[in-house]
């Protein structure tokens, strides 16, 4: 049975008729009688209850006849629209209308229900969505070249020297220059390293080992000498530490690609031609021949 709930063959048989039905329904009163406007009870009890989820308690009365004379209005209006034509070109319509047709096959796609073996090709396959970073625990005291000048290399290499005899007892907020980052980072990813530091600095970092304080490293602000203490490598998840996040992912992919290939079936109704305005290059080698 879950072999043929994922079926595209049954998905495309389910949307058709879902198209159809939805078709058939708005139509119907409009087609047989299209100057009657019939609000039918179903549409009173949605639009009382629209009214009591907003409002947190059912409509008056009062408020309920308002509420159906907005409805009728809003049908009056619409119908007259499109009798003059007004929703033909207009692009924040056609934008919504593309919309629900794709809502629709969402719908269709949301009915199939990955098995773990599916989501573990998924996983194996879209590896680089999942990979967890390489991520850094390291310590930094930042040097301002502007302050030390010419005396920068001279002072870097003294306070390196002070740092590996002191190793890790060091207090570094009374090391270095102020700097608006932390001395500390704890399983900083790698991302966020060259976010807050920049490429050629992250490049550097991934470099050091750990255990000793190395420098110094380029920053955009500066330069900056470093002891790592920590360094985890990337590496692909188990499905059981992010089946969720997978299991969201392949449903998001089945949906584009169920949108896509009705949308490719629809587009074999029509034939498409562009055309497209003479550009100012091409115009000036017509008149120059």
């Amino acid at each position: 049975m879950k072999r043929f709930l994922r079926e595209p063959l049954l998905h495309f048989l389910v949307l058709g008729f879902a198209i159809f039905a939805a078709y058939s329904s708005m139509s119907k009163g409009s087609r047989d009688e299209p100057g009657k406007i019939v609000i039918s009870s179903g549409q009173v009890a949605s639009i009382a209850e629209s009214f009591a989820r907003t409002w947190r308690r059912p409509p008056t009365s009062e408020e309920l006849d308002g509420l159906i004379r907005d409805r009728v209005q809003e049908e009056v209006y619409s119908r007259e629209a499109m009798a003059l034509g007004l929703d033909k070109d207009d692009a924040i319509i056609r934008r919504r209308l593309r919309q629900k047709m794709e809502f629709l096959t969402d719908d269709v796609a949301a009915l199939a229900e990955p098995t773990d073996d599916e989501l573990s090709v998924f996983l194996k396959s879209h590896a680089d969505t999942f990979r967890v970073q390489r991520q850094f625990t390291f310590s930094q005291v930042y040097l301002n070249p502007e302050r030390h000048g010419d005396n920068l290399e001279r002072d870097t290499a003294q306070l390196l020297a002070g740092l590996r005899r002191a190793s890790d007892q060091a207090d570094l907020s009374e090391l270095g220059d102020s700097f608006l980052l932390e001395h500390k980072f704890q399983s900083l990813p790698a991302t966020e390293v060259v976010k807050q530091f920049g490429e050629k600095f992250a490049a550097k970092l991934d470099e050091l080992s750990p255990g000793q304080w190395q420098g110094p490293l380029e920053s955009g602000y500066g330069v900056h000498l470093v002891l790592v203490s920590e360094r985890t490598e990337g590496r692909v998840p188990a499905l059981s530490e992010v089946r969720d996040t997978v299991r969201r992912e392949w449903a998001n992919t089945r949906r584009q690609e169920a949108n896509e290939k009705f949308y490719q079936e629809l587009l074999k109704r029509y034939a498409v031609t562009v055309e497209r305005p003479e550009r100012p290059e091409e115009r000036r080698v017509a008149v120059a021949k």
